[in-house]
């Protein structure tokens, strides 16, 4: 029976030397067959490519087997959420023609088994994020959209990979070592009523269980190859792929205080 929900984010193609992005990709494309026995809802938390700038007649090139393999699992009635992160965000028509998969730029809050779930990249959560969150705006207006677009593809992707750097550059300079700001925004979200709280963003796979809800962050799949899993009213972040063994090798990550 198809009832289990699935979850991950911050994969990157794209992103990195060739020999990584083929590693992340086949380790994906096995994690995607891997759940099409039991998963009723796919949700992709953001940053699934690590850049992405959509024209009306031109993607970026590369990913054959990844959307071959989503319009399988899209036929086979799993209904995959796609949730737009700081990487991959200025997005068009194309998932929607292609595959029927709807772009969610914000949140997503759902009910499942009587259970309320907050899920959300993660950008901007973070303490001192007022800089990325003006640029949010401003590179999510429909009118820097609009000018973009008349950009060669050529310039225009170059430039979306420069931008991707200096993203991940801005993220990978905060400190979440003393005060985590995504954690303690899942907790406020629990304190107003969520039963569980998804997010990535971050690359550090974590969970924290509070008296009256749950806080994950998905983790990654450069280093972690991380995913979250409900099912029967029980929910598991999970390792899917150990990389420094070179081998697949499920391990449950166990909750922190």
């Amino acid at each position: 029976m198809k009832n289990a929900y699935y979850f991950i984010s911050d994969v990157h193609l794209g992103y990195g030397p060739k020999d990584d992005n083929v590693l992340k990709e086949n380790v994906l494309l096995h994690f995607l067959d891997y759940i099409k026995a039991d998963a009723k809802e796919l949700f992709i938390v953001g940053d699934l490519f690590d850049y992405w700038m959509e024209y009306k007649h031109v993607v970026p090139k590369g990913y054959y087997r990844l959307f071959a393999k989503i319009s399988e699992l899209v036929s086979e009635g799993i209904k995959i959420n796609y949730l737009a992160g700081n990487h991959d965000f200025w997005r068009g028509t194309y998932f929607k023609e292609e595959f029927d998969i709807d772009i969610v730029f914000d949140e997503i809050i759902r009910e499942i088994d009587g259970k309320k779930f907050f899920i959300h990249h993660g950008d901007g959560m973070a303490y001192k994020d007022t800089g990325y969150k003006i640029l949010k705006k401003i590179m999510r207006n429909r009118f820097a959209q609009f000018m973009y677009a008349k950009l060669h593809p050529d310039w225009g992707l170059g430039l979306a990979k420069k931008s991707s750097h200096s993203s991940r550059m801005h993220t990978g300079q905060k400190d979440y070592t003393k005060h985590d700001g995504l954690r303690d925004f899942g907790e406020m979200k629990i304190k107003e009523g969520f039963d569980v709280v998804i997010m990535g963003h971050r690359h550090r796979p974590l969970r924290v269980d509070y008296d009256s809800g749950t806080y994950i962050n998905t983790g990654d799949w450069i280093d972690n190859f991380t995913y979250v899993v409900y099912k029967d009213k029980k929910i598991e972040l999970i390792s899917y792929y150990n990389k420094k063994e070179n081998k697949y090798k499920q391990e449950t990550i166990k909750a922190v205080g």
